[in-house]
C-alpha cells in the first residue's frame, strides 16, 4: 500500500507538505512546480487518499460492506439544456440509476481536471462509478479506471479502451447518401463540426468520413465548396449556408447533409430566406430525430437515434460493472433508422 511517506520520499519533500497538497490545504503556501510533482508521484505510484477509495480499488480481493449508490455523470452541463440530443441520453440515465435506487451525481469535467479537485471529486464523494459524455484526456481516464469502473458515451469515447455506448455515426450517413442517390440526387452537399476541441478537424470527424466514403462508392464527386464546417453552432450553419447560397447561385447541391438537426434546421431557414423550395430546389437531411425536427417548415427528414436507450444501456452498463456482473470492456453500438419526412420526400428525375 503506498503511502504518504512514499510520496514524500519520491518528490524529496515533506510529508506535511504532501498531506497539505493532497487535501487542499490553502493555509499554508506551497508552489505550483512543487504541487505539480507531487500530483504526479500520486498518479504513478498509484496513492488512493482514503479508505473508501481504497476498498473500491481492491473490490475483488476485498469488498467493502458500505454501498454508496452513488454513480457520477460527466458533461457540459449546458449540454442537457440546449441540446435535445444530449437531453434525452441523460434522462435515460436518470430514470434507469433512480429505478434501481442509484442516485447520479454530476460533475463537471473541470472538477476532474483540476487536479486538487479530482481527488475530492472521485473519492470524498463517495461514486463507485463514472459516466463519460464529455471529452477528458486519456491519462485522466487511465487514472480513473484505477479506483472506479468507466463508461463513455458519445463519439469522444468510441475508440477508447473503456466499455462504451454508442451508434455508428459513419455508417448512419453512408445511408442518408445512399438515400439521396436513390432519391436521384447527385452533387450533394455536407454541414457539420470537427471532432477536435476547436472543432476545425473536420476530416477526423465520424459523419464525415462517412460522407466522404459513401460519396466515393458511388463515384460522386465532392466539391469543398458544399462543405461547411459550422463547429456545432446553430447561427454558423445559418451564416455558412446563406453565404454558400448567394455566392453560387447558379450551381448549388440539390441536397445538403447535415451532421445534427439543429444544423439542419438553421441552414433551411437560411435557404428559406433566399427563396429557395425544400425540397423541390434543395433537400436537407438531418441526424438526432429531435423533436423540434417534426415541427419545422418543412418538417425534417433525419436519422433517428435511440437517445433515450443510449442512456439507458450507459446507466445498466455501469451497475453492472459496479456490481461485478460485468468485467470485460463492453461496446455496445445500438442500431438507428432513416425517418424520411418532407424535407427531401420528393424524388427527382
Amino acid at each position: 500500500m503506498v503511502r504518504l511517506k512514499d510520496i514524500a520520499e519520491h518528490v524529496g519533500v515533506s510529508i506535511s507538505t504532501v498531506s497539505r497538497v493532497i487535501q487542499n490545504d490553502q493555509t499554508r503556501n506551497v508552489n505550483q512546480e512543487t504541487k505539480n510533482k507531487i500530483w504526479q508521484a500520486v498518479k504513478e505510484l498509484g496513492y488512493t487518499p482514503n479508505q473508501h477509495a481504497r476498498n473500491l480499488v481492491h473490490n475483488k480481493q476485498q469488498k467493502s460492506n458500505t454501498r454508496t449508490m452513488k454513480i457520477g455523470w460527466v458533461a457540459n452541463p449546458k449540454q442537457a439544456e440546449i441540446n435535445p440530443y444530449f437531453s434525452d441520453i441523460y434522462t435515460g440515465i436518470r430514470d434507469t440509476l433512480t429505478n434501481q435506487d442509484y442516485t447520479l451525481i454530476s460533475i463537471t469535467k473541470d472538477e476532474l481536471e483540476n487536479e486538487s479537485l479530482l481527488h475530492k471529486t472521485i473519492h470524498d464523494l463517495g461514486i463507485e462509478g463514472l459516466l463519460l459524455i464529455d471529452r477528458i484526456d486519456d491519462s485522466l481516464i487511465d487514472y480513473i479506471q484505477k479506483t472506479i469502473p468507466v463508461v463513455g458515451l458519445d463519439f469522444f469515447y468510441t475508440n477508447k479502451n473503456i466499455a462504451i455506448v454508442d451508434y455508428d455515426r459513419k455508417e448512419a450517413i453512408k445511408t442518408v447518401v445512399k438515400h439521396l442517390i436513390c432519391q436521384g440526387h447527385r452533387e450533394i452537399g455536407f454541414i457539420g463540426g470537427g471532432a477536435n476541441e476547436t472543432y476545425k478537424d473536420l476530416h477526423d470527424e465520424s459523419r464525415f468520413k462517412g460522407f466522404q466514403a459513401a460519396m466515393d462508392e458511388a463515384g460522386l464527386a465532392m466539391r469543398l465548396e458544399w462543405v461547411l464546417n459550422t463547429k456545432w453552432k446553430m447561427e454558423n450553419s445559418y451564416d455558412e449556408m446563406n453565404q454558400l447560397i448567394q455566392n453560387n447561385p447558379g450551381h448549388l447541391p440539390t441536397a445538403m447533409v447535415c451532421a445534427s438537426d439543429m444544423m439542419a434546421i438553421a441552414a433551411m431557414r437560411a435557404a428559406i430566406e433566399n427563396e429557395l423550395r425544400i425540397p423541390e430546389d434543395i433537400a436537407f437531411f438531418g441526424v438526432d430525430n429531435i423533436e423540434m425536427g417534426k415541427y419545422s417548415s418543412p418538417p425534417l427528414s433525419t436519422v433517428d437515434i435511440p437517445k433515450y436507450e443510449m442512456g439507458k444501456m450507459a446507466a445498466k452498463t455501469i451497475m453492472e460493472i459496479v456490481e461485478e456482473k460485468v468485467t470485460l470492456p463492453i461496446k455496445l453500438i445500438l442500431p438507428f433508422e432513416l425517418v424520411i419526412r418532407e424535407s427531401s420526400a420528393i424524388k427527382r428525375t
